[in-house]
């Protein structure tokens, strides 16, 4: 199964990822924001990344522009996780350089589907 970086500032909603995702089969690291997502990513180099948009310290969007900028994690697929749903919010993520933008709230079996998809899109099984 796959390696999977999550940043999350609510520990709850990260939390629930965790149980849902390792439940699944994954191996989860946490981020509670995404300066320690930027780090994380770049010590354990996982198979994707799922990132909450606004969090403290720097935003998903930050993160995710400051990892294409590294050659051993720009390639690592981003995954924005968010509650604002607007057209230019999605498309500010999908310029920051994400792939797939998911909305909260999501159930646990459509977030476990989701990322069955996007990892089977990436070859990560």
């Amino acid at each position: 199964m796959a390696r999977i970086l999550i940043a999350e500032d609510e520990r709850d909603i990260r939390e629930l990822i965790n149980f849902t995702l390792t439940f699944a089969g994954h191996t989860l690291t946490l981020a509670p924001n995404g300066e320690e997502a930027l780090r994380l990513a770049q010590e354990i180099v996982p198979d994707l990344i799922m990132m909450d948009v606004r969090m403290p310290k720097m935003t998903g969007y930050e993160a995710c522009r400051a990892m294409k900028q590294i050659e051993r994690i720009r390639d690592i697929p981003v995954v924005f996780l968010s509650a604002k749903g607007q057209d230019d919010e999605i498309q500010t993520g999908l310029d920051a350089g994400a792939i797939r933008y998911i909305l909260k709230p999501f159930s646990p079996e459509e977030l476990t589907q989701q990322v069955n998809e996007i990892l089977q899109q990436i070859g990560v099984q």
